[in-house]
C-alpha cells in the first residue's frame, strides 16, 4: 500500500465474499462486533483471526477518512457477525466467522484451527496420507446443525458430498444421499416441524454409512457449496450446514498441508 491510502479497504479485499459486502469498507464497528463474538466464543481475540484483520483495515480506513470511529457497515449492522465452533475428530475445533451470514465457495469470512492435536500441525488426522474426510465433515453438520430439517439444498449438498467421497457418478443405492432426498421430499410435505426428518436423522454416522471416503478438499468444498446454493430459493448456503461442515473440514486440511511444507522447508 502506499503511504496515502487511495482508497477504502473492502471486504472483497481481505476475504473471499461476493456481492454487495464485497464492497464494503471495513468498519470500526464491523472489527469491534467481530471482536466480542470472538471473545465470547474463544475468550480472546484470535491471532490471525477475522477480527485482528478487519480492526487492522478499520483502524487504516479511519485514520484515512474513509470512515468515522462510529461507522458500521450496512450489511454487519442489519444481519450481524456470527464466530460458531465444528468440533472434528482428534480434539480438533475449527472457529467459523461470517459477517451478515455471508457463505461463500470457500466457506465464511474467517476460519482456524484451535486447541488443535499433534495432527494438526502434521499430517491431517495424525494418519498416513489423513485428514478430515469427508465423512467426518458430515458427521460434524450434525453436531452444528442436526436439528434443522432436511431441505432441497441439504439433499443437494449432501449428494455432492457423497458422489466427491465415493468417487462415483452416482448415488448409493440406500446410501446417504438417497436417505436425504427422501427426507427433502417428506419434508415438503409435512407441515409441522416436529415431525419432519433432520441432518442429524440422516447424517449420524455418515462415515460409516459411506462405501468409500477420502480427506476433503477445497474443491470437494466448492462443488458441495455450490450444489446446496444452487437449490436454495434465496441461493446461499446455511451457515453450519453441509457445504460449512466440509469447507471447514477441507480448509483444516490445507493448513496442515502449509504446516507441513513450512516444517520441510526449515528441515532442507
Amino acid at each position: 500500500m502506499s503511504q496515502q491510502q487511495q482508497q477504502a479497504i473492502r471486504y472483497g479485499d481481505l476475504f473471499e465474499v461476493q456481492g454487495e459486502l464485497a464492497e464494503k469498507a471495513v468498519a470500526p464497528r464491523d472489527a469491534a462486533m467481530m471482536q466480542t463474538a470472538e471473545n465470547t466464543l474463544t475468550g480472546h481475540t484470535q491471532k490471525g483471526g477475522a477480527a485482528a484483520v478487519m480492526q487492522s483495515a478499520a483502524a487504516k480506513n479511519e485514520r484515512a477518512g474513509f470512515v468515522c470511529h462510529g461507522d458500521a457497515s450496512e450489511v454487519a449492522d442489519d444481519l450481524g457477525v456470527s464466530a460458531t465452533e465444528t468440533d472434528f475428530p482428534a480434539g480438533r475445533t475449527v472457529i467459523t466467522e461470517s459477517v451478515g451470514g455471508q457463505v461463500s465457495p470457500n466457506n465464511v469470512v474467517g476460519k482456524f484451527d484451535q486447541g488443535g492435536s499433534a495432527a494438526a500441525a502434521g499430517t491431517p488426522g495424525g494418519g498416513c496420507g489423513g485428514g478430515v474426510t469427508i465423512g467426518e465433515a458430515l458427521e460434524a453438520a450434525v453436531l452444528t446443525a442436526g436439528k434443522k430439517p432436511v431441505e432441497r439444498s441439504d439433499a443437494a449438498a449432501i449428494q455432492a458430498a457423497e458422489v466427491r467421497a465415493t468417487s462415483r457418478t452416482t448415488i448409493v443405492p440406500g446410501g446417504i444421499a438417497a436417505a436425504a432426498q427422501s427426507a427433502a421430499t417428506f419434508n415438503a410435505r409435512t407441515t409441522k416441524d416436529e415431525e419432519k426428518t433432520t441432518l442429524a436423522d440422516v447424517l449420524s454416522n455418515a462415515k460409516a454409512k459411506l462405501p468409500a471416503d477420502r480427506p476433503a478438499t477445497r474443491k470437494d468444498a466448492e462443488g458441495v457449496a455450490g450444489a446446496e446454493m444452487r437449490n436454495d430459493p434465496f441461493l446461499t448456503t446455511h451457515p453450519t450446514g453441509v457445504a460449512a461442515s466440509v469447507a471447514a473440514a477441507a480448509r483444516l486440511n490445507q493448513q496442515a498441508l502449509n504446516n507441513n511444507n513450512n516444517i520441510d522447508d526449515i528441515v532442507q
